[in-house]
């Protein structure tokens, strides 16, 4: 299978070849589901925290005694039954990562970019750079290669005037090949990968 290359004015330039088991054949989305939910529970924060008995303010002292005032017994008003007590088994700061076999991360990444090549939302450029660090000529850039709305951009080594022009686009990424994910190809509209990171690309998950 053979891909367009174009050039930042859109216009075709050359070629380059991929391989039919890597970006053809049927797309696995349980593969991709997977990578998605991982991604989601590595970036989630784990800071809830409830106070059980032992974090709870209150006195330690028995209210009353045991025996003989014809009352419930009870050992300390940081009992859970009672009202600002502790509470049982409540949240706690954790981590909710997750290890996924990188075989299944690479089907998850081979898939997506499978699916947004079948759509025709994958676009293969000679290069991504800038000649100054500005938003404006960013923006016109991904206007002329047809990108409207949520993209990302796939590059081996990120040029920094690019990686700086692009940051204040809403939905616009700059990822290095090295650490592309399902969750952002999915997630995109557009993918716009370099000649050379398509390759790189095709290296790893073939």
């Amino acid at each position: 299978m053979q891909l367009d290359v174009v050039n930042s004015e859109n216009k075709k330039i050359g070629a380059v070849d991929v391989r039919d088991d890597v970006f053809g054949g049927r797309v696995n989305t349980d593969l991709i589901w997977e990578s998605v939910v991982h991604s989601n529970a590595a970036k989630r924060r784990g800071t809830h925290m409830t106070k059980n008995r032992a974090l709870v303010s209150g006195s330690g002292k028995k209210p009353w005694r045991q025996k003989g005032t014809g009352r419930a017994r009870v050992g300390s008003i940081r009992n859970p039954l009672w009202r600002h007590g502790g509470t049982v088994f409540g949240p706690q700061p954790r981590s909710y990562d997750f290890a996924l076999p990188k075989k299944v991360r690479r089907g998850a990444l081979r898939a997506a970019l499978a699916d947004k090549l079948q759509n025709g939302a994958l676009v293969v450029v000679d290069e991504l750079s800038a000649s100054e660090i500005r938003t404006k000529s960013a923006v016109e850039l991904l206007k002329r290669l047809g990108v409207d709305g949520k993209a990302v951009l796939v590059d081996v080594t990120l040029d920094d005037n690019l990686s700086r022009s692009v940051r204040n686009i809403r939905g616009v990424s700059l990822v290095a090949s090295a650490r592309l994910t399902a969750r952002e190809v999915a997630d995109a509209g557009r993918v716009v990968v370099t000649k050379s990171a398509i390759e790189k690309l095709q290296e790893a998950l073939s």
